[in-house]
């Protein structure tokens, strides 16, 4: 084999031999092969196969033909056009349209979209709807609670959780938020953890509607009972402070972390909150355990226990300081 037909072949540009009349097909190394005829004359046909580097720069090689000695006829094929091959874009333009949709990703902010103002929106409403807010009276402010749109847990929300009790009670027990039960009935503290509550005011020699006064932070129940968020306290702590005005309280009793956090707005944790005197709206407020977890942590009713007697001689002192 001379030498030049020896550098073709290790190109990949070496003739290839058919059978006239066979049928060619591929291999699965990608090679061709062909289904052999007897009685047919040998025509071999080859096309050069350019190679990667000449590819790439685009060029097209010119068809290499031959013919088996002794063959009658010869015929050389048509070159067959040879084409670069083509980048597949498909996956470019997938990535293409979700980048374009911003809303999937989480550290995007989704395009404005022309809406109705919300109640909560407009910071002058809100203002105006505090202000309206600390004249009503109890029957318009339960009504105003029954129909807040202020936060989104209104969507979710089976009754709001207005509070229940004397409306002229001295003491004032404060939770955090409805739970399940709460919501369904529409009154907090309810369940067990409402009867172990009821327990603890009858130590004290109180009862749940005789001169104590029951609400919550927040009116309406957090989806699967998580902590509200501080946007949903800020517009809920207006109906708080109302109820606080309207009561009169000489004493509020913080059940629970959140409850004392968002009461005294801190974030300091409920062990260095609780065996101090501190103060809500010029009202004295003891920090205790919530019932709930009383009921999983019963090592700590003795601590609970001395919270109430802490708060027991507090309102004493403010009974004593009034009489004087």
């Amino acid at each position: 084999m001379a030498l030049h037909e020896t550098v073709l072949e290790e190109l990949g540009l070496a003739p290839r031999w058919v059978r006239r009349g066979s049928t060619s097909t591929t291999d699965a190394g990608g090679e061709a092969s062909v289904a052999d005829e007897p009685g047919r004359p040998v025509e071999v046909v080859a096309h050069a196969v350019p190679d990667a580097r000449r590819e790439a720069a685009g060029a097209v090689d010119a068809p290499v033909t031959a013919t088996a000695r002794g063959n009658a006829e010869t015929r050389v094929a048509p070159p067959e056009p040879t084409h670069a091959a083509e980048p597949d874009t498909r996956a470019d333009s997938r990535t293409d349209t979700q980048i374009d949709d911003l809303s999937w990703f989480d550290d995007q902010a989704a395009p404005a979209v022309d809406e109705p103002a919300q109640p909560f929106a407009d910071a002058r409403a809100t203002s105006s709807g505090v202000a309206s807010i600390a004249t009503l009276d109890w029957d318009a402010l339960a009504d105003r609670v029954a129909g807040c749109q202020a936060c989104r847990l209104c969507e979710k929300r089976t009754n709001t959780v207005f509070g229940v009790g004397d409306r002229e009670a001295e003491w004032m027990l404060i939770g955090e938020a409805p739970g399940e039960n709460e919501d369904r009935q529409g009154e907090p503290f309810v369940g067990q953890a409402g009867k172990l509550l009821d327990n603890m005011l009858k130590s004290l020699a109180l009862a749940r509607g005789e001169n104590v006064y029951i609400a919550n932070v927040i009116k309406c129940r957090p989806p699967g009972n998580r902590n509200p968020e501080p946007d949903e306290v800020m517009r809920c702590e207006p109906y708080l402070q109302r109820q606080v005005a309207l009561v009169k309280p000489k004493l509020i009793v913080a059940l629970g972390r959140f409850a004392a956090q968002s009461l005294l707005r801190t974030d300091a944790s409920i062990s260095s909150l609780r065996g101090r005197v501190h103060e809500y709206e010029g009202v004295p407020v003891i920090v205790t355990y919530h019932p709930a977890y009383l009921l999983r942590s019963l090592q700590d009713k003795a601590k609970a226990w001395a919270d109430l007697c802490l708060a027991r001689a507090t309102w004493q002192r403010a009974e004593r300081g009034q009489g004087e």
